[in-house]
């Protein structure tokens, strides 16, 4: 096609999830309660971690990593998603798009490794508890962190980059509630299937080699936990690693829903609802998940409310 002669998109407009008004005041309400838990739980992880010195371990100093990425996350798609329920246009531009598909790839990516970095910290702690604090040095638990966020930049950097130099002179209607990677790409009057086979090289490897190290660090994990001889050691060990494979599986589960499986086989309504869950409600689930099913962190809660209570 010849988009010499045509105008350039320089705006998107969003679909959105419901144009019926009192399904857009419930979606208000529930998506606001939603990304408020968020913020609350997150940074309240945050302060509890960075307020109690008994939780300055390697696991939680990679749990306060998660715990900003799922902020960073669901900031960048819920308060956009918000203001737009009621508006009659949502409108985003050209850049807006770009920066929101930046920073959403970056954390969802970030947080795959991140995961693994934590199961690698599981498989230490209950495979090796002799030199555990010998491996998992500052030195190793910062180069854990840092490994995660900079293979989110490599990758979102790429597969942005990539997407924003094809030219849009077309429909400019996004078929979905925020920039997505698909969606956008649908949209280039040039031929996309590059950046197809390069999200889908990229992404699948990725996600292979990120779930790659989390099962086979469970492998381990799991085989240690058997050879435990009393059914009390067992159960405490395996109570330390319930939480974060709670985690892996809601975000592994979601994520193959969109990214694997045929979109054939689901309607459009359904990824969008799916696509809702992974980038809104899982940033909300992590810090419950871990505060309810963690004894540690409920009893740094419990120390620190009863301080402040009774000074």
């Amino acid at each position: 096609m010849d988009y010499r002669n045509q105008t350039l998109v320089a705006e998107f407009f969003f679909t959105g999830l419901t144009n019926h008004f009192h399904l857009q005041v419930l979606l208000f309400l529930v998506f606001l309660f939603v990304y408020l838990v968020t913020l609350l739980g997150n940074l309240g992880m945050i302060t509890l971690i960075w307020m109690d010195s008994r939780l300055h371990t390697p696991m939680y100093f990679f749990l306060s990593h998660l715990s900003f990425v799922d902020v960073c996350s669901s900031s960048a798609i819920g308060p956009k998603m918000l203001t737009d329920i009621f508006v009659e246009k949502k409108i985003i531009s050209f850049f807006g798009c770009a920066a929101q598909i930046w920073f959403s790839g970056q954390f969802v990516v970030t947080e795959c490794f991140l995961l693994a970095s934590m199961a690698y910290d599981r498989y230490t702690a209950i495979s090796k508890p002799l030199l555990y604090t010998l491996i998992m040095s500052q030195r190793v638990c910062v180069q854990l962190v840092v490994g995660p966020y900079a293979v989110g930049l490599i990758s979102t950097m790429t597969h942005t980059a990539f997407t924003f130099c094809l030219p849009y002179c077309g429909s400019n209607t996004i078929n979905h509630f925020f920039c997505d990677l698909l969606p956008v790409l649908s949209l280039a009057c040039a031929d996309t299937q590059v950046n197809k086979n390069l999200l889908f090289i990229l992404a699948g490897a990725l996600g292979v080699l990120s779930g790659v190290i989390i099962f086979v660090s469970y492998i381990y994990i799991i085989t240690a936990i058997l050879k435990i001889g009393s059914a009390d050691g067992r159960h405490k060990a395996f109570s330390t690693c319930s939480s974060h494979l709670m985690v892996v599986s809601i975000l592994y589960g979601t994520l193959f829903f969109i990214y694997v499986c045929p979109s054939s086989s689901f309607s459009l309504d359904v990824s969008k609802v799916v696509s809702l869950f992974y980038t809104v409600v899982t940033p909300m689930l992590n810090p419950l998940i871990y505060s309810l099913r963690n004894k540690e962190v409920k009893d740094s809660f419990r120390r620190t409310f009863e301080r402040k209570k009774f000074p």
